[in-house]
């Protein structure tokens, strides 16, 4: 009886012992992980775009209060740069989120050129008449130019993906040429 109950608890000792050696042996990878200091280790990315969010809305909230000491259309067109660079800047800061980054990219562009066209609006207040009419054609074909090339540009990138996921190629992604004005 003592044999039997020496060579069941010599097992559970035993096992016991190897669970707890398990337990203590690391591979290689999580051994250089676990000596990194906690500092060098990546934050969560919520907590970095949270920070990144608020230091933007910090800057516009700088930039529109520059705006105030400004009178009429100039303090119009100095918000609408502000603005402007607000939405610019969370734009890019949600591309860099985006899995998808060709519609990240158009998004971004898209969004400046929306910038772009609220400034030239601005600015074209201070025209009369036929100027100011020609000021605002002028600005709607420009804002229009450039979401279409980054609409170009976005099929191009995604039918260059196309063919590199069809053929396996890694060979570099053609970019369409510039339009001319």
């Amino acid at each position: 009886m003592t044999l039997k109950l020496s060579g069941i608890a010599l097992a559970v000792a035993f096992a016991f012992a190897t669970a707890a050696q398990a337990q203590t042996t690391q591979t290689p990878a999580k051994r250089d992980a676990a000596e990194k200091p906690r500092t060098e280790q990546a934050p969560s990315n919520r907590k970095v775009k949270d920070a990144e969010e608020e230091r933007i809305e910090q800057q516009a909230k700088a930039d529109k209060a520059k705006c105030d000491a400004l009178k009429a259309n100039a303090k119009d067109i100095c918000m609408a740069e502000a603005k402007g660079q607000e939405k610019v800047a969370k734009a890019e800061l949600d591309a860099k989120n985006e899995k998808d980054k060709v519609k990240a990219e158009r998004k971004v562009k898209e969004t400046k050129a929306e910038a772009a066209y609220e400034v030239a609006k601005q600015k074209c207040d201070d025209q009369k008449g036929e100027a100011k009419d020609a000021c605002m054609k002028q600005a709607r074909v420009d804002r229009d130019r450039a979401k279409g090339s980054a609409e170009k540009t976005a099929d191009v990138k995604r039918e260059n993906a196309k063919e590199r996921a069809a053929t396996g190629s890694t060979a570099p992604e053609r970019t369409p040429a510039k339009p001319k004005q």
